[in-house]
């Protein structure tokens, strides 16, 4: 396709593996899993989850926030995209957008605390401030009015000049970050910030499990075992920039969506719109199935979910799938965060030229269906081009491709 190449400048990442990218990285390479019972909110539910380890008041005063009512989405959010503008300022130079955005996901929003007024809501003087922040695009305005935190970065995001908010399940980070991709290679900006952020509440916790999704045990993706899947919170931030390489983690290539429609949470079991989300990424970035050197899979855990993006990966990638893995039995799966939160171990492990750090978890035996097995971390793999795939509920799907600069 015609326009610039568009390229990561910088990234920024929470999780319950780690507070920032070089932690959330260095302990991926420890192979160990940081998922526990839930233990900042209260909850019948004893089943493991990935809660980064920061309270609500430890990310207040970590970020010099004093805003009254502010939701810990925005909280994660901001954590992480702070990051990502300090590095993209750091590795460029102190570039700044003349025409930038702000895109971000969020499928909780602030439901963290309008749960809470409801908790209360029969008491006399119950605060009703906090529901002010709970729909998603009030994350989006939170970390917006806070994202400045020197004068370097102020001046970066008085370039930045307009925003929106994608809430698409658990595609929205993915979503938010094609939709950044369009406009750079469109022309109608030079400069996006993209990703999503999401939190974990009661709220989230009793939904999935109302839908028998949630597995007692730790996820085990792939696996003919696999029972369901982890809850987990976090956030991620792209600086994506149209045209300039220096400082480059990588370029983003290919994007693709597609919107199946099949089911209220369900997927095709053929993998129907997973299937095209890749397809279309792949026309885009102009490449061949056979040129991607690594996926890193949705690969939530649950019996639905892995056999439909098993059977897309067999249809797309014929009986030559290349290696996979899935990051979920690490942090857990963080919702409308996942997919920048691993884009951007994806954008670390392109950039470090090493897949190992994404190796597989908790896996044993193949779904006999498919018998695909995920990457253990052996061979090495030093990644040129890989799919990095979210897939949301109503169907709705989206697939990346980043690529070695």
């Amino acid at each position: 396709m015609g326009g610039e190449r568009i390229y990561v400048t910088g990234i920024g990442a929470v999780s319950a593996a780690g507070n920032d990218v070089d932690g959330i990285v260095g302990a991926l390479k420890s192979g160990k899993t940081f998922l526990r019972p839930a233990a900042r909110f209260e909850t019948a539910l004893q089943m493991p989850v990935g809660e980064v380890g920061l309270s609500d008041d430890e990310l207040r005063a970590l970020l010099g926030v004093d805003a009254n009512v502010i939701s810990r989405t925005s909280l994660l959010g901001l954590k992480a995209v702070r990051e990502a503008v300090s590095d993209h300022l750091r590795r460029t130079g102190g570039i700044v957008p003349k025409r930038g955005v702000f895109i971000s996901g969020t499928s909780v929003g602030g439901m963290d605390l309008s749960e809470e007024f409801w908790k209360y809501r029969a008491m006399e003087g119950a605060d009703c401030s906090c529901l002010s922040v709970h729909d998603p695009g009030a994350s989006t305005l939170s970390i917006l009015s806070s994202a400045p935190d020197s004068p370097e970065s102020e001046e970066f995001w008085r370039g930045v000049a307009n925003s929106t908010t994608i809430s698409t399940a658990c595609s929205s980070a993915g979503n938010a970050i094609l939709l950044a991709a369009r406009m750079l290679r469109a022309g109608v900006v030079d400069i996006a910030i993209a990703g999503g952020t999401d939190s974990l509440c009661r709220f989230t916790m009793n939904g999935f499990n109302s839908l028998r999704i949630l597995d007692g045990d730790f996820c085990r993706p792939f696996d003919e075992s696999r029972a369901g899947l982890n809850l987990g919170e976090g956030a991620g931030y792209l600086v994506l920039s149209a045209g300039r390489a220096d400082g480059a983690y990588c370029s983003l290539e290919g994007w693709g969506n597609a919107a199946e429609a099949y089911h209220q949470t369900a997927s095709t079991p053929e993998g129907i719109g997973p299937g095209l989300s890749m397809e279309r990424a792949l026309e885009i970035a102009g490449i061949m199935p056979g040129d991607i050197s690594f996926i890193n899979t949705h690969g939530t855990g649950t019996p639905v979910n892995d056999l439909a993006e098993s059977n897309a990966m067999l249809r797309i990638f014929g009986g030559n799938v290349p290696p996979f893995s899935s990051l979920k039995p690490y942090f857990g799966h963080t919702l409308g965060a996942s997919e920048s939160l691993e884009a951007a171990v994806v954008c670390r492990a392109i950039a470090d030229g090493d897949c190992s750090m994404m190796r597989s978890s908790g896996f044993s035996i193949p779904i006999p269906e498919t018998g695909l097995v995920p990457y253990n971390g052996e061979p090495e793999i030093a990644p040129v081009n890989v799919i990095s795939s979210a897939f949301g509920f109503g169907g709705n799907c989206v697939s990346l491709i980043f690529s070695k600069v």
